[in-house]
């Protein structure tokens, strides 16, 4: 089996691509032959040794598959050999063969490529989360979306368009944002032509944004906590702007607003089943076509250090994937 390992913290080219011994199946396990992973920014982040999540050496990175389930362990039902499955796997996706709980799978929607069902586990359950559960967005409510062409972002802007809301968008490539408008946003805002606080004030009439996603931080959530709404929730998905903001309390009370965490991967493990309803609401919404995973870049597993490259150089619009071929 060949896999993608990280043998000391450091950046994608120190990864390296070994024949080795598959994982070892267990009573409760399913074993996946891979056919696509997704490549995320925490993957990033956990080569570096700054993710929360520390494996220990040497692990393969990679966090959710799609791929044809190859083996089943004893104790398993309702899986089967043959089955087309997605999966969350912490770790370990950027090889061949992997092995997780059969309780984290989720069947692969018919008609489904594996590339779209790698490209949609994180980031449309990290969305769904935030804006059902974590933000309760209403229809007719204003979403604003930051970093909204990457791979959280552009997600966060089907699922708010299908729950019925006012999307708006940020980012600083124009030609980027053209696919964000194509995805259902209503508006876009390049922030490299200045503040967005004064265009979001006026595309609400002054009123704001009553939800508002960001997973960037830095200067962009500080400039959100001047064009939120009475009553508004601003989501913390993350920081890729590299800046964790430290935000003045008098501005939260003024703005009588809520910063809300989105702790995704932690929610899954306390609500299983309700991380898999949500998911059956993305299923039906890519049914209907409202939701359409992007995928971007596509690299072979000998590739994986510029599948990295490509989301630390912001490269991807969407998803990038990693394919076995």
């Amino acid at each position: 089996m060949r896999a993608v390992l990280c043998k000391a913290y450091g950046p994608p080219e120190s990864l390296v691509l070994e024949e080795g011994e598959p994982p070892p199946l267990y009573p409760g396990g399913v074993r996946i032959a891979v056919k696509a992973a997704g490549v995320n920014f925490p993957d990033v982040l956990m080569i570096k040794g700054e993710y929360q999540f520390k494996p220990p050496f040497p692990f393969s990175p990679g966090a959710e598959v799609a791929g044809v389930v190859s083996e089943v362990g004893a104790d398993v039902r309702g899986v089967s050999v043959g089955d087309n499955v997605i999966a969350m796997t912490g770790a370990g996706a950027f090889a061949e063969e992997v092995v997780v709980p059969a309780t984290s799978t989720v069947p692969l929607p018919e008609g489904m490529e594996f590339a779209t069902g790698a490209a949609l586990m994180l980031t449309y359950g990290t969305s769904a989360f935030a804006l059902i559960q974590r933000a309760q967005l209403q229809p007719g409510e204003t979403l604003l979306v930051h970093g909204a062409a990457g791979g959280v972002g552009l997600s966060a802007v089907e699922i708010g368009r299908a729950m019925g809301a006012h999307v708006i968008g940020t980012g600083g490539d124009d030609e980027k944002l053209k696919v964000v408008l194509d995805r259902g946003a209503d508006h876009v805002i390049n922030y490299r032509n200045g503040p967005f606080k004064d265009e979001v004030k006026e595309l609400t009439g002054g009123k704001g944004a009553d939800v508002i996603y960001d997973a960037v931080g830095g200067d962009v959530f500080d400039q959100s906590l001047r064009c939120i709404a009475w009553d508004g929730r601003l989501l913390v998905i993350g920081f890729a702007g590299g800046r964790i903001p430290a935000p003045p309390a008098n501005l939260i009370l003024l703005k009588n607003c809520s910063v809300v965490g989105v702790f995704f991967g932690a929610w899954v493990g306390r609500q299983p089943e309700v991380h898999r309803a949500n998911l059956e609401k993305v299923f039906e919404w890519w049914r209907q076509g409202v939701v359409r995973p992007n995928v971007s870049h596509s690299f072979p597993l000998a590739k994986t250090a510029d599948a990295l490259y490509a989301v630390i150089n912001r490269e991807v619009v969407g998803k990038a994937v990693i394919t076995m071929t």
